[in-house]
């Protein structure tokens, strides 16, 4: 189990790392990490995790909170 653990946390340093290589220079020169259609999906998840968090609070500001009755 620890080797399974310690490789994963190998595989999260390296693939930050290339990320770093990669996306950091990119961003200095102006280029886009994203394609259009990308920004697009971006923006629609956003949107629908945005309605869904506004559900969710509304749904438990009105539920009422449940009270056990101590004998």
């Amino acid at each position: 189990m620890t080797a399974i653990v310690v490789g994963l946390l190998v595989c999260l340093v390296l693939s930050i790392g290339v990320l770093g290589l990669v996306a950091i220079p990119a961003r200095r020169e102006g280029r886009d990490l994203l394609t259009p259609r990308g920004e697009r999906v971006v923006v629609r998840v956003r949107s629908s995790a945005d309605s869904a968090a506004s559900k969710t609070s509304s749904a438990l500001s009105s539920a009422t909170p449940s009270r056990r009755r101590s004998a």
